[in-house]
């Protein structure tokens, strides 16, 4: 049976995030369901990661096993044409081997994190991004990004409902970079804990506001209790950016 990557672009507002939920819509079973409506087959798609409610994709990796012969091009083709008016998109489908499996071949996982640093309300890019009035110091967060990065216990930025076997993780990248009211915040690692980025990027707006230090970034990490987490960003400006294979 012909397994199928395909890698998908999406709106996280309408949906109750990636994984099929019995409470509300999803990104895996409006793709599952535009599949049945071209093969009648109950395929399931296995994504390279989860994404929450209201998060975003810009390049979520995903694949599926599928008995109807197709090109990889007349699928992406009909499963675009299906989607609508859902906003989700197929940027790219192609056929791999049975061994290749878009959660467990995955060897990296990265995010970016939008803030707009402004008082006017969002209007274009309401739901799309974090709205901060405060002031925010770039420069201060990204001094307290460089604690973060390498091998840690991330318990403090672990959510309760997380459901990894450990909450050591290793951070390749925690770059705060701002650009006039812009601040992109991008993490890179091989894997996350479910809320990490949300979590590590609301104590780095606290450390821009000036309501934390740096010092009180690396004492929250080492006090690896959820109870010292500052903020939990919101999930309107997470973006699911890539995911890396061998």
């Amino acid at each position: 049976m012909p397994r199928y990557a395909l890698t998908v672009e999406f709106d996280g507002r309408p949906f109750m995030g990636w994984q099929r939920q019995a409470h509300g819509p999803s990104v895996q079973q409006a793709i599952e369901d535009a599949l049945f409506g071209i093969t009648g087959e109950r395929a399931v798609i296995h994504a390279a990661g989860r994404t929450d409610a209201g998060v975003h994709g810009l390049a979520m990796r995903a694949h599926a096993d599928i008995e109807k012969p197709m090109t990889p091009f007349r699928l992406m083709e009909a499963l675009n044409a299906r989607l609508r008016p859902d906003p989700v998109a197929i940027l790219d489908c192609a056929i791999v081997s049975e061994d290749w499996h878009a959660r467990f071949s995955c060897t990296g996982r990265a995010y970016v994190y939008r803030i707009v640093n402004r008082r006017a309300p969002l209007t274009h890019e309401a739901g799309l991004a974090w709205r901060v009035i405060q002031p925010l110091d770039a420069d201060a967060m990204a001094q307290a990004a460089g604690a973060l990065i390498g091998q840690h216990d991330f318990t403090t930025f672990r959510s309760a409902h997380c459901q990894a076997q450990s909450p050591v993780k290793t951070l390749d990248r925690l770059e705060v970079l701002r650009n006039g009211d812009r601040i992109a915040i991008h993490a890179a690692a091989r894997s996350f804990l479910h809320h990490q980025v949300r979590s590590m990027v609301g104590c780095l707006a606290l450390v821009g506001m000036g309501r934390w230090s740096p010092d009180d970034m690396r004492a929250a990490l080492n006090a690896r209790d959820r109870a010292a987490l500052g903020l939990n960003a919101p999930p309107d400006g997470l973006y699911f950016v890539r995911a890396e294979y061998p």
